[in-house]
This record gives C-alpha cells, sequence and structure tokens, in this order.
C-alpha cells in the first residue's frame, strides 16, 4: 500500500519523535544499516521518542498493512532493520541509561549501544557484559543472548537480565520478569524481537573499573603453533577474567603493527583481561612467552576496551558462526585451512572465541543450547567491493563446513544472517523452539514481528 501524504500527516500528529519518508531531508542518513550490502528503501521511518511513539507506530503500520521493522543499533547481519516499502520502528533516540549503583542496576533505552551503556556504568565504577565492538545495540544483543568480552566473568547479557518493557504486536505495553509474564521473560532470553518491541531493559551490574588486554601478533605461518598454545593455555583452567580469541586478519596499517606485518595474513590473540596489568600478565605469560612479531597492550576503562575493536563502517559483510565440542590439533589444522583461504587484504576475520567459565557453569533453562560449548569458531567476512559478494559468502559457508567434524549442532543468532529455519531451530533448540512458538502465538499470533530470527507462532502455517 502506498502511503499519502495526509497519511503521514496524521502519524505525525502527536508524535514525540521524527516520521521521515522518502522525501525527508533525513531519509537517507536514517535507513544507513552497518552491513553496506543491505539498500531497503522502507515508506516510513518512525524514529520513536517514547513507548507511546512506538504503539502509534505499530497501529499506524497494521491499520495501512505494512511490514514493521524494529531498529536498535542496525547491526543486524541479514538486514531485519529495514523493511523494504514497509514502516521501520527506529529506537534510536531512546538510548538513555540510568545507574542505581547502590542497587547495581542500569535502566537502558531499547536504542542504546554499548557505547551508551558501558560509559554510563563505568562512570559508576560499574560494567555488565557487552558485545565485542561498542556500535552494537544493547537490546538486541541481550535479547539474542549476549556474549562478550565479560561472559566469562559475569555470564551472558541475558543472564543479567532482570526485567523489559515491551510494547505487544496488540499495543499493549507488559513489563516482562521473573514475576509477570514469565513465559515471555523467558522467551526473550535468546529469542530476540519476535514477541514486540523492547523499549528498556534493567541490567544487573559488577564492579569493574580497569581491564588489560589489546593484542598479539604473528605472521600466519606461526598459527598452529600458536593455536595449540593458546587450546592448552585455555584448556588449563584459565580463570574467568580471561576473554577474548585468536583470529586470522590482514594486519592493518598502524603504529603498533610491524612492517614486515602490514597487508599480511597475520594471527593474532586477542588478549583480555577483566582487572589489572599486573594479574593479566600473569594469567597471559603462557601466550606473552611466545615470541609474538607485534603487540598492543593497554590497562584501560572497560569502556574504552569496547571501542578498540569497532569497526569501520560502509563496508559489506556476511559472518556465521558454529561451536566446537573440542578443538583438537585435527581442528586447529582445519581452522588453519579455511582461515588461509579468507579475502586478504580486506577488513575479514576467522575468529576463535572461547567458552566456558560463569557464562559456561550457568544452570538457568535459557533456550541458549550454545553456551555449554567450550568453543566458538566465527567466520566474520567483511569486505569493500560487491564484485566480492559471492567468495565472501562462500568462504564463510566453506568455513562452517570444514569445521563441521567438530560443531556441536548449536548456532548463535546473533552471529548470523538468514540461514533458514533449520538454523533458527538450531540456535534455540527443537524442544525451546516449540515453547517459543507456543509463547509467540500467545504475544503475536499473527507473526507481526517477523523480521528477525523468526519464530512461527504456534498454529501459523509456514509460508
Amino acid at each position: 500500500m502506498t502511503i499519502s501524504s495526509p497519511m503521514i500527516d496524521r502519524l505525525r500528529s502527536g508524535f514525540g519523535g521524527t516520521v521521515l519518508t522518502p522525501a525527508d531531508a533525513g531519509y537517507d542518513p536514517a535507513r544507513v544499516l552497518f552491513n553496506a550490502m543491505i539498500d531497503k528503501r522502507p515508506q516510513v521511518i518512525a524514529q520513536c521518542a517514547s513507548p507511546a511513539d512506538v504503539q502509534a507506530a505499530i497501529r499506524f503500520a497494521r491499520e495501512h498493512k505494512l511490514e514493521i521493522a524494529v531498529r536498535g543499533g542496525g547491526h543486524s547481519v541479514a538486514g531485519t532493520s529495514l523493511a523494504e516499502g514497509g514502516l521501520v520502528i527506529d529506537l534510536r533516540l531512546m538510548h538513555a541509561v540510568s545507574v542505581d549503583p547502590v542497587a547495581r542496576l542500569a535502566d537502558v533505552g531499547g536504542g542504546a549501544t554499548m557505547s551508551h551503556l558501558d560509559r554510563a556504568t563505568g562512570a559508576h565504577g560499574l560494567a555488565t557484559t557487552g558485545g565485542r565492538v561498542s556500535t552494537t545495540g544493547a537490546g538486541g544483543f541481550t535479547l539474542g543472548g549476549g556474549g562478550g568480552w565479560l561472559d566469562r566473568k559475569f555470564g551472558l547479557a541475558c543472564d543479567n537480565l532482570v526485567s523489559a518493557e515491551i510494547v505487544l504486536a496488540n499495543g499493549d505495553i507488559v513489563r516482562a520478569s521473573a514475576d509477570e509474564h514469565p513465559d515471555l521473560f523467558w522467551g526473550l532470553h535468546g529469542g530476540g524481537g519476535n514477541f514486540g518491541v523492547v523499549t528498556s531493559m534493567r541490567l544487573k551490574l559488577y564492579p569493574l573499573n580497569t581491564v588489560w588486554g589489546g593484542l598479539l601478533m604473528w605472521p600466519a605461518e606461526a598459527a598452529p603453533r600458536v593455536l595449540r598454545a593458546y587450546r592448552d593455555f585455555i584448556e588449563a583452567d584459565a580463570p574467568d577474567e580471561v576473554g577474548g580469541g585468536c583470529a586470522f586478519a590482514t594486519g592493518p596499517e598502524a603504529d603498533f603493527v610491524p612492517a614486515h606485518l602490514v597487508g599480511r595474513h597475520i594471527i593474532l590473540t586477542i588478549v583480555f583481561y577483566a582487572g589489572s596489568e599486573a594479574d593479566g600478565r600473569k594469567a597471559f605469560a603462557p601466550m606473552l612467552g611466545l615470541g609474538h612479531e607485534g603487540e598492543l597492550l593497554v590497562e584501560v576503562p572497560y569502556a574504552e576496551f569496547n571501542c578498540m575493536f569497532d569497526d569501520p563502517p560502509g563496508h559489506r559483510n556476511y559472518w556465521s558462526a558454529e561451536y566446537l565440542r573440542a578443538f583438537p590439533d585435527e581442528a586447529i589444522d582445519a581452522f588453519c585451512g579455511s582461515a588461509a583461504q579468507m579475502l586478504v587484504p580486506s577488513p575479514s576475520q576467522h575468529a576463535l572465541f572461547l567458552g566456558g567459565g560463569k557464562a559456561g557453569r550457568e544452570t538457568a533453562d535459557w533456550p541458549l543450547p550454545w553456551r555449554s560449548a567450550p568453543w566458538c569458531s566465527h567466520p566474520f567476512g567483511v569486505w569493500a567491493d560487491a564484485k566480492d559478494d559471492q567468495r565472501g559468502r562462500d568462504w564463510v559457508k566453506l568455513s562452517n563446513a570444514t569445521m563441521q567434524p567438530w560443531a556441536t549442532g548449536a548456532a548463535y543468532l546473533n552471529f548470523m544472517g538468514d540461514e533458514g529455519e533449520d538454523r533458527t531451530i538450531a540456535g534455540l533448540g527443537r524442544q525451546n523452539y516449540a515453547r517459543l512458538a507456543r509463547i509467540k502465538a500467545q504475544y503475536d499470533p499473527d507473526n507481526v514481528f517477523h523480521l528477525n530470527h523468526n519464530i512461527r507462532p504456534t498454529g501459523l502455517a509456514a509460508e
């Protein structure tokens, strides 16, 4: 349906935020996403300033039969933050974070990024598990489970979710917690944006001032030795304060990168320690003694560390992941083999993240079958030129296929685009998916919120 100017005028009447159409000057900047491969043109972008605005936008979209997309940070690699010809509920104006340092709680607006969250909590010497870059939206990250630098120390982001305010498909506003709408609260621990628009969250916080870490670098030919040492270091009971991982990358042009590694395929150890440099150096002694050829190591506030790996804007992206039940020598050789085919030079990376710690020990029955895996293989395809699209996608798929002999079958949906319903089920667990579908049928029976890793409501046939 084509939306007329009088229709838009009615939506704008009483709307606290901004309503944009293709005729407005701010429209094109407002539809730019993290993934430059996505170029969709919604009819309406509703930049909401309050839950009432969200209600108005939902009513308008449903009245005029417009597909709804919900945008927080805009980091969805599949581009589900935009709806072609539809309406976008853009939450970015709702980014406020308020902190209760005594209760150690943060109330986080639905449009807040990790930078908003980290800086607000860091001002009080507090932190909670966030993503691995500061530009990620806190809402989508948390609702998808949320693994990051601090998950071994503080658990997954969703483990620290105390409550959420959510606008449902029928326009009602409800609060979900362990005591209120507990079924919905359970579904928000991995089920993403399937059940409505989360306009605010309350998260637990923990004391944390500075962290120590950065990068250790070697040429790619050292990768088998480095990865074996890293595996042995982690599996020798590394403390919960240790986070990070390893990654193949292209050596960037930077002061801390030796000239002979610039533009070359290199192997990195991503060093992270939730504490002081002195304690971190003791913990990472096995890796510091391997003869690395370049380094960047600093002790900084957590908010500063979480900006260090922010991805450059304007690139084309395709990602995926496989969780691994083990990382034996054969898996290391396979990992190195697939990484050797990564686009170089490019910002692409083939990362290996570690699990375990508090995140792995947590016994809460959330729909997160991947949380107990000790390792995650994450091919992160990033490139600049559209002519590399097929090569980039093929490399990511090859990397996943290469790691299949050691894969658990579970999937982390925050790391993936649209890989089909079977992969969505793998990200949630088959029994969990069935329960989530029943919850979906209760809160969104018409599947209004389907631009996501979609959970079809029980009783709604597949299209």
